[in-house]
């Protein structure tokens, strides 16, 4: 019992000891300006006024230029497209295939769906790409039958150039590591479209597996 009173009391002294170590500012501690402090902390805490929220999610609600942009790929495309399973493949893959882009949800998304034959086997995917009013970019996602992943990019569009140059990241179920993706998609003409895939290969070396041209049905 008494062991256990001496037990208590140490970790009771032990504890103001702490305490007051904390509460006892270093010798050396810069001073702090607590008037800006202050001023910081209440113009973080300053919420935003009803008007102004709503300005702000009607803008980001709002589809514009780049949507339009976007919606400039409506309609049914032939594509042909190769494939190049490793750097300098001597042999590459070419396959045929159609798809149909239309702008949904209010014209603020664009949806792809591509369907034909590839490695011998019925193929089908589908991607959706949007222009992100708040953060300035474009967002794409890619989903398709020859896996159980969601590919995830985003970039900028260089309306000079008329290219858009998107980045990510993907697992390779060959290894199960991540590794860097990159997309290139060019608007040629009013009828013609290119896009290009590009990986990395062990050494973290890129290289371009995919490019599909896309004709507009007429």
């Amino acid at each position: 019992m008494k062991k256990t009173i001496l037990s208590l009391a140490a970790l009771v002294l032990m504890t103001a000891a702490c305490k007051k170590a904390e509460e006892t500012p270093a010798a050396d501690a810069t001073p702090t300006d607590s008037t800006a402090v202050k001023t910081e902390t209440a113009e973080a805490a300053k919420p935003m006024d009803s008007a102004a929220m709503m300005k702000a999610w009607k803008d980001y609600m709002t589809p514009g230029d780049a949507h339009k942009t976007l919606a400039m790929d409506n309609g049914n495309w032939d594509c042909e497209s190769t494939m190049w399973m490793k750097p300098d493949d001597p042999n590459p893959t070419k396959t045929k295939m159609t798809g149909v882009s239309k702008m949904i949800l209010g014209g603020r998304y664009q949806e792809s769906r591509y369907t034909g034959m590839m490695m011998g086997q019925p193929f089908e995917g589908i991607s959706t790409v949007a222009y992100n009013n708040a953060s300035k970019q474009i967002e794409s996602s890619w989903v398709d039958n020859m896996g159980t992943g969601l590919m995830f990019m985003k970039g900028d569009y260089d309306g000079t150039s008329k290219t858009m140059e998107l980045k990510g990241e993907c697992t390779d179920p060959m290894t199960g590591k991540v590794k860097k993706t990159r997309e290139t998609y060019t608007i040629v003409d009013d009828n013609t479209r290119k896009m290009e895939m590009f990986d990395t290969d062990p050494s973290g070396k890129e290289f371009k597996t995919m490019e599909m041209m896309m004709t507009r049905k007429k």
